[in-house]
């Protein structure tokens, strides 16, 4: 493995949440490289939409795990929501 693929590893990042309808999502599990790839094919096993966006992922990584999100991350985290909606609803 080269020096590129380790930086490209340890640059990958994934952020879980949860929501049960009420109140915040909250952060259950976040991390990079090995972490992160387990995280998303964890998602992906459990028919867990999945959505590429690292600048949300960088904002989330920095909220304490088991915590709610901030409301600044409101906005794009419903942006998130929405599209998990949409991609069950044409299954």
């Amino acid at each position: 493995m080269s020096g590129d693929d380790r930086d490209e590893e340890a640059r990958r990042l994934a952020v879980a949440l949860k929501w049960d309808h009420e109140g915040a999502p909250v952060v259950v599990a976040k991390g990079r490289g090995a972490t992160a790839e387990a995280i998303v094919a964890a998602a992906e096993t459990h028919g867990v939409a999945v959505e590429e966006n690292p600048i949300l992922a960088a904002a989330l990584a920095q909220v304490e795990l088991d915590a709610e999100i901030p409301e600044q991350l409101y906005k794009a985290v419903a942006e998130v929501i929405a599209f998990v909606l949409r991609s069950a609803a044409s299954r």
